[in-house]
C-alpha cells in the first residue's frame, strides 16, 4: 500500500514537472531551426539549396534542475533538380519520460515564372514512440499504473509544410504533428505547436558586406499560450561569422553565434530561463554541428541586395 502511494505521488509530480518542461523542450525549438536548419521545423525544406546536408543538434535544457531535459536530434537532406529527400531523428529525455522520433521527407521545389522565385512543398512520414524509464522508478515496478503507460504502441506520425521564397523573402507554414490533429489522443504527456507561420525578409549579400535576416513567426499551440518569436541573423562579410537572436513571447531570448568554414558550420546557442520567475533554471544550451556536401552554384544562391 506504501509503495503504491509513493509510486502514485511520483507519478503524480513528474506529470507536474513535465507539464512545465513541455512548454521549452516542445513550443520552443531547437534554435538551429530558426535559420540554418529550416528542414527541422517545416518539410518543405528538405533539399532545399541542393547537395547533402547534414546537422547533429544537442541540447540541454535547465540544466540546475535534476532530470532536467536532455535533446538530440540529426536531420539529413538532399536535393537535386526540383526534388528533396530528407530523414529526421530527433529524441529527448524529460525525468523519466522519454520521446523517440523518425520521419522521412519528400519535397518539391516549383520554379514559378521568374526563376528566383520558388513555391515550396514537403511531407513527412514516421513513427513516435514514447516510454517511462521503469528501472528508475523508486517504488514497485509491478505497478499497473506504469505498466500501462509503457504498453501504448509506437504510432504513425507526420508532418505537412508548404513555403515561398525568392531573393528576399521567406514566407512558410507548416502543420507538425499530423497524428495530433487528424486524431485526439487522451494519453498524450506532451501539448506542441498546431501549425507554424512564419515571414523573413533578407537584407544585404553577406560574401560583400553585413547581411540582416529579420524574421517574425507564431506557432499556435493546444491547451496553452501561442508563442511569437521576433529577431534577426547578422552574417558579417565572408559569411564565416553569423549572430543570432530571438525573443519570444513567453519573455525568454535565445541568442546563439556561428563559425563557418569551407563545408562546416558551427553554432552555440543559449536561451534564457522560460517564465520560470520563481526557478533559477540555468537556462538552455545548444550546440550544432553542420555539414554540406556535393552543392552547385544554381539559382538557389543568388545574391541579395
Amino acid at each position: 500500500m506504501t509503495k503504491n502511494i509513493r509510486l502514485t505521488g511520483i507519478l503524480l509530480l513528474l506529470a507536474l514537472c513535465w507539464s512545465s518542461v513541455r512548454v521549452s523542450s516542445q513550443i520552443i525549438p531547437l534554435g538551429v531551426q530558426y535559420y540554418e536548419n529550416q528542414y527541422m521545423g517545416n518539410p518543405a525544406f528538405a533539399g532545399w539549396g541542393g547537395g547533402l546536408t547534414l546537422n547533429l543538434s544537442y541540447r540541454n535544457q535547465w540544466k540546475s534542475i535534476p532530470g532536467s531535459p536532455v535533446t538530440m536530434a540529426f536531420t539529413g537532406d538532399y536535393g537535386k533538380d526540383k526534388v528533396g529527400l530528407g530523414l529526421s531523428l530527433y529524441s529527448d529525455k524529460a525525468g523519466l519520460i522519454s520521446r523517440t522520433r523518425a520521419v522521412g521527407t519528400y519535397a518539391y521545389h516549383l520554379p514559378l515564372n521568374d526563376d528566383k522565385q520558388y513555391v515550396h512543398f514537403g511531407i513527412s512520414l514516421g513513427m513516435m514512440n514514447e516510454r517511462l524509464d521503469m528501472p528508475n522508478i523508486i517504488a514497485d515496478p509491478n505497478d499497473q499504473s506504469a505498466g500501462r503507460f509503457n504498453e501504448r504502441k509506437t504510432y504513425l506520425d507526420g508532418d505537412f509544410g508548404i513555403a515561398y521564397t525568392n531573393e528576399k523573402v521567406t514566407l512558410q507554414g507548416a502543420l507538425p504533428n499530423l497524428k495530433k490533429l487528424l486524431k485526439k489522443d487522451d494519453n498524450n504527456t506532451v501539448d506542441r505547436t498546431t501549425y507554424l507561420l512564419a515571414f523573413a525578409y533578407k537584407i544585404g549579400n553577406p560574401a560583400e558586406a553585413i547581411a540582416l535576416e529579420p524574421k517574425i513567426s507564431f506557432r499556435a499551440a493546444k491547451d496553452i499560450e501561442n508563442i511569437w518569436d521576433l529577431g534577426t541573423n547578422l552574417k558579417f562579410p565572408g559569411d564565416m561569422i553569423s549572430v543570432m537572436g530571438m525573443y519570444h513571447s513567453n519573455k525568454s531570448s535565445t541568442f546563439g553565434i556561428g563559425l563557418n568554414y569551407k563545408e562546416f558550420l558551427i553554432q552555440g546557442f543559449y536561451t534564457s530561463q522560460l517564465a520560470a520567475e520563481r526557478v533559477r533554471t540555468g537556462g538552455d544550451f545548444e550546440i550544432n554541428l553542420k555539414i554540406r556536401l556535393f552543392r552547385n552554384k544554381d539559382v538557389r544562391d543568388v545574391k541579395v541586395f
